[in-house]
């Protein structure tokens, strides 16, 4: 009985056992000139411009942020811009600004910085350091940035640049413009209006406050903090844009929305000066360094009940100043007389609420 061929496991055979030496190197050294070919083809250039030049030119103006975190994975780092040539830095507003931080520029210099204001609605913050002739961005008053525009994020990404590294740069497009609708663990985020999503990302440790700039090196946006879609969960990668920053960060520099302390206010006697408990507001108990201003209860027909305070409120500014702490909460009521009425600004889970309180 004569033995029938299998074609099947002639045809399947593998071929390159038949290859020379000499013709793996031809194949070899025709990729390499198939590639250097294809760098240096005109069209290929003009579909990819080069980023590195925006990339140089943004690095001066970037600087990195450290200061509360390090504990139960929060991140003590994230990033920040600079807005104005005397140090007037803009980022985003997180726990890492429990504390005044330090600011780390391009070059390694390292400054303390001071908390000028924030826009909690924006959960945009201003910080200022003593330095001047800085590198900055201007903010445009109008977004001309469309679908499919290239794009830079450039951020401190997971605190690698701790001196005078360069910060990290990710290159991607616009892949829409619309309205944000995102939540942080299970509560929404005070921020809904339009925001730019990149198909980059930027959704990292550290990439909060950074710099989206387009391949002219101008600024387009900032950095969202970590976000997941409210509906899908999906992590977003998205900034928001220039001109929805440019009025908050110009009123927090020129003064018409700082939130630093007013010592010309002097601390007034107890029995003149307002208090939580004058108000009708009690706060959670107060055991840490930095314990929040959370609302624990309210006191029925008081003036805090009469606007409809409620427990687990966040009491975020009094008359415009910045509560960090319960202490800080107590240090301003003690500076404004109990006659007058008080303005407290309050985070309700996904809310921001404006609220006068009167006597």
């Amino acid at each position: 009985m004569s033995r029938t061929p299998n074609l099947e496991q002639e045809n399947f055979r593998p071929r390159h056992a038949d290859l020379g030496t000499s013709s793996w190197l031809k194949i070899l050294l025709g990729c390499i000139a198939w590639s250097i070919l294809a760098c240096l083809t005109p069209n290929s250039l003009s579909a990819q411009p080069s980023m590195a030049r925006p990339s140089d030119q943004a690095q001066p103006k970037m600087v990195k942020v450290y200061g509360a975190g390090g504990l139960s994975g929060l991140e003590a780092y994230q990033s920040g811009f600079l807005v104005s040539p005397a140090g007037h830095i803009a980022t985003a507003w997180s726990y890492v600004l429990d504390v005044d931080p330090v600011v780390i520029l391009h070059d390694g210099r390292r400054f303390e910085s001071k908390i000028v204001g924030f826009e909690p609605a924006l959960e945009l913050a201003v910080l200022k350091i003593e330095a001047d002739d800085l590198s900055f961005f201007p903010i445009p008053e109008t977004n001309s940035i469309s679908w499919g525009d290239p794009v830079l994020a450039v951020s401190n990404l997971f605190g690698i640049a701790t001196g005078n590294e360069p910060a990290s740069v990710m290159q991607g497009r616009v892949a829409a413009k619309t309205k944000l609708d995102a939540r942080r663990g299970t509560f929404q985020t005070p921020y809904r209006g339009e925001v730019l999503l990149l198909d980059l990302v930027a959704n990292n440790p550290g990439a909060a406050g950074g710099a989206l700039i387009n391949p002219e090196g101008e600024f387009l946006g900032m950095l969202g903090k970590e976000l997941r879609d409210r509906k899908t969960g999906v992590w977003l990668n998205y900034a928001i844009p220039a001109d929805v920053l440019r009025q908050p960060i110009g009123d927090i520099i020129a003064g018409r929305k700082t939130t630093l302390p007013d010592e010309s206010n002097p601390v007034l006697p107890r029995e003149k000066s307002h208090s939580p408990t004058s108000l009708g507001i009690g706060l959670i108990p107060d055991v840490l360094e930095n314990t929040p201003a959370y609302i624990d209860f309210i006191e029925k027909e008081s003036a805090a009940d009469r606007v409809d305070l409620r427990p687990d409120d966040l009491i975020v500014l009094v008359n415009g100043r910045r509560v960090s702490h319960q202490r800080a909460f107590r240090d301003l009521l003690r500076r404004i007389d109990r006659r007058d009425q008080v303005a407290l600004v309050v985070q309700r889970d996904n809310e921001i609420l404006d609220l006068v309180l009167r006597p």
